[in-house]
């Protein structure tokens, strides 16, 4: 018997259980909520996308999915990052009024939302009411889970005009537009902003015969000398060759430097900033007996396990490269510096979110430090190419010349536009390489561009 708290028999209810699936249980909700938490983390908390999309050690809601619903994440937090600045626009437009300050958690709701309606194949009502839903069982959004329905059903019903009203809206983040004008002028600046809303395509290096693997693998063979492939479906490893080690992924930018060196046959040569070793790689196929060194253990430990997979072989070296001293001074250096990486949006969209002025600036200085070291470390006579994948001239061009100006053992050694066809405009007037993400137009069904990428080679004199 159940009695009321007055000792009155309460009256019997027959129990029916819910028909309806409980509101965390539905379809696809959980991964919208992780995609909420992964951009707030980004955005709010400059942490990078990659460390939250871990397998092992990511965010533990993502970690918490499986396989379908953790590429369902990825596609939105991809989207959503490249296209941000116009989603940003899209929402201010609908509102009456800004949303409240501290509403950070409200306004990544209706980003993801936002991303699904106006660039991705889900249906409009299955977006809306998954946000819905994500506001309603958050304490802080509960309240404006009505304005959630409004906004996304309105943007759903105007799309189209939304769309055409926010064009123009470049979809990189101001201060580095301002940064990108600056150094390359207005068009530039909205071309190469435009040019990393759509994904990098998959290069790889050949060890031997591009021609054949791009007739395999159903690519085509770049001005580099490497394969870009068409979309395929499955996974790289997957595809003929990779188990063999004949080849490894890598942008077709980012194996300009080594390239740089020619043959280095007999030479001793240093890679010293060199996981995860696609450019150790290199080195070791141009002749060079190579020693790979790099601040990090396990990063040295995966440059190993990649050298494994190729069957190449390598010296390796974990130390901090501002206080390495050799027993015997190299032939050829290779200082693929750390930068900040605003070359590779198309890759990791979440760049230009997680960094700022203030860390370019620190690169840069960083990078010179590595540099003048690394000079220390040449023998005379030998070469040093410097390179880095930003698109600021701040850590490249800059560095480079303010070591010109002040150290006279070191000069510029030229790069011939003639020994590079198909990339001729990549040759700055100094002779420097100069990459951009607008560059390297490809056949219909072969993703165009490539990483925006630095390098120049120095030679030591005496």
């Amino acid at each position: 018997m159940v009695l009321n708290s007055d000792g009155t028999k309460k009256p019997f209810r027959k129990h029916r259980p819910s028909t309806e699936r409980s509101a965390p249980d539905k379809p696809g909700l959980q991964a919208r909520a992780a995609a909420a938490k992964i951009l707030a983390a980004v955005v709010d908390r400059k942490l990078p996308l990659d460390g939250a999309l871990d397998h092992e050690h990511g965010n533990p809601a993502y970690r918490a999915l499986g396989e379908s619903d953790r590429a369902l994440v990825r596609a939105i937090l991809n989207t959503t990052l490249r296209h941000l600045p116009r989603i940003d626009a899209a929402i201010a437009a609908l509102l009456d009024s800004p949303l409240p300050e501290g509403a950070r958690a409200l306004h990544h709701v209706l980003a993801i939302g936002a991303a699904q309606i106006l660039y991705l194949d889900v249906p409009d009502h299955s977006a809306v009411d998954l946000a819905v839903e994500q506001a309603n069982l958050d304490p802080r959004n509960r309240r404006f889970a009505k304005l959630v329905n409004a906004i996304l059903r309105r943007l759903g019903r105007e799309k189209e005009q939304v769309l055409d009203a926010i064009g123009k809206v470049a979809p990189m983040p101001a201060w580095f537009i301002a940064r990108l004008e600056k150094a390359y002028g207005r068009d530039a600046a909205l071309a190469i902003s435009e040019s990393q809303l759509e994904p990098a395509a998959i290069d790889l290096t050949v060890k031997s015969d591009p021609e054949g693997w791009a007739k395999r693998l159903t690519g085509v063979v770049l001005p580099t000398g490497g394969v870009r492939l068409a979309a395929f479906d499955g996974g790289i490893p997957s595809l003929e060759g990779f188990d063999e080690g004949a080849w490894w992924v890598q942008d077709a930018a980012a194996s300009i430097p080594a390239k740089l060196f020619g043959d280095l046959s007999g030479k001793r040569t240093a890679d010293l900033c060199a996981a995860p070793g696609g450019k150790t790689a290199q080195l070791i196929l141009a002749g060079g007996a190579v020693t790979a060194l790099d601040q990090s253990e396990s990063r040295l430990r995966r440059l190993r396990s990649n050298l494994d997979r190729l069957g190449l072989k390598a010296e390796t070296i974990a130390a901090d490269l501002t206080t390495f001293e050799p027993a015997e001074r190299f032939d050829a250096i290779l200082l693929d510096a750390p930068c900040s990486s605003t070359g590779t949006t198309r890759r990791h969209p979440d760049v230009l979110w997680t960094k700022g002025p203030e860390d370019i600036a620190r690169l840069a200085a960083l990078q010179e430090r590595l540099l003048r070291h690394a000079l220390t470390l040449l023998q005379p006579g030998g070469t040093l190419v410097f390179s880095n994948c930003s698109l600021d001239p701040v850590e490249g061009e800059e560095v480079v010349a303010r070591v010109l100006s002040d150290t006279d053992a070191v000069e510029r050694v030229p790069i011939g536009a003639g020994d590079w066809p198909g990339l001729e405009a990549a040759i700055t007037p100094l002779g420097e390489f100069r990459t951009l993400p607008t560059m390297l137009k490809m056949p219909d069904g072969i993703g165009s561009g490539l990483d925006g990428f630095y390098a120049a080679v120095l030679r030591r004199v005496a």
